[in-house]
This record gives structure tokens, C-alpha cells and sequence, in this order.
């Protein structure tokens, strides 16, 4: 009959039967949950299957998906303990965290000065929050690095130093800071 409305297919409304704004659906999996592509190697990257391997659609039709060749994927790099303790530093000298943050981060007299630089709030700016601009090196060892950072806030521009040494336990520890100005009194038994 004509004009008669077609029973086959539910009715829709104009723009797909959704509310105008309202999110569209993603497309359908393509790949079964237990796929290699989904599954954790036990260092915590995604597995990939082989270059030659093709993972068919759900119905077995035709390929949905070919694996790249580039086999596993990289982990995320890893920050230099240089960055890491810039920005730790950084924290406590500008009086964004405390000083006692730092007492498992660091060995010798390295928290004493620290908490003596701290009283004093050597890199707390008023109006903009200080940040590392840039940080260099020098590694005088294996397992000892002496760097600097940059430290700015607004147009002030100010330098930090510090020395990190990796213990037994291969984890780095700050061993000195220093910032430019004046420096904590040694005691005698130094």
C-alpha cells in the first residue's frame, strides 16, 4: 500500500531519533576482549600479536584489524632523578610543601641545609609561583651527579645547585643544596 508506513524498521526521528547534543555512539569493538591486543604482559605493557597476525570482525567476515609492525609497545620514559629533585626541591624552598617531605630524599648534612634554606623562603615569590626553567648536569662518577636548575618567577631568574648520590639500595639520594646568597654555618665537628 502506499503511504503506508513501513512496520519493518522502528520509526526515527529526524537527526536519528537522538536529542539534539546528545553523544552519538562509538563504533563497536572490533576486536574480542581476549585479544592480544587487550592483554597485559607481566611488565605492564600491552602485547601486540605478530606482524603476520590479522584478528578477524566478530561475525568472521573479513579482517577488522592488522597488528602494526612494530612488535612491543615502550614503557613511558622515566624522569632523570635530576628533574625529579629539582621539582622536589623547588617545593620546599619556594614553601609549597614542607621541609620533612624531603627527609627519606636526602643524606648528611643535605637536610639540615635544606630546612635552614627553607626558614628562610629563599624562592617564595608574591604573585607568580616559581618554576625550573632549565636544568644541566655533570656526572663527576657513576652514582654521583652534580646539577643545577634555573628557577623562575615573573622576571626573576635565580639558580639552585645540588649534589644526588645513589645508595646501595640504587636509590638517589640529595646529599647538598645550595642557593646563591648565604650559606649555612658549619658547625666544628665538620
Amino acid at each position: 500500500m502506499p503511504g503506508a508506513p513501513n512496520r519493518s524498521r522502528p520509526p526515527t526521528a529526524p537527526g536519528g531519533g537522538r536529542p539534539p547534543g546528545a553523544p552519538t555512539r562509538s563504533p563497536a569493538r572490533t576486536t574480542p576482549a581476549h585479544s592480544p591486543l587487550r592483554s597485559a604482559s607481566p611488565s605492564g605493557s600491552l602485547l601486540l600479536p605478530p606482524r603476520d597476525a590479522t584478528v578477524l570482525s566478530p561475525g568472521g567476515g573479513a579482517p577488522a584489524l592488522t597488528a602494526p609492525a612494530q612488535g612491543f609497545r615502550r614503557p613511558a620514559p622515566q624522569p632523570r632523578p635530576t628533574d625529579l629533585f629539582a621539582d622536589r626541591l623547588l617545593a620546599v624552598l619556594s614553601g609549597q610543601r614542607p621541609v620533612h617531605c624531603m627527609l627519606r630524599h636526602t643524606a648528611g648534612r643535605a637536610y639540615d641545609e635544606l630546612a635552614w634554606l627553607a626558614e628562610r623562603g629563599p624562592l617564595r615569590a608574591r604573585g607568580t609561583r616559581p618554576v625550573v626553567r632549565d636544568i644541566g648536569y655533570y656526572e663527576p662518577r657513576p652514582g654521583a651527579i652534580e646539577a643545577f636548575a634555573r628557577i623562575g618567577a615573573g622576571e626573576q631568574l635565580r639558580a639552585m645547585a645540588f649534589r644526588l648520590e645513589q645508595g646501595p639500595d640504587l636509590r638517589w639520594r640529595c646529599t647538598a643544596v645550595e642557593l646563591g646568597g648565604p650559606r649555612m654555618p658549619r658547625a666544628d665537628d665538620d
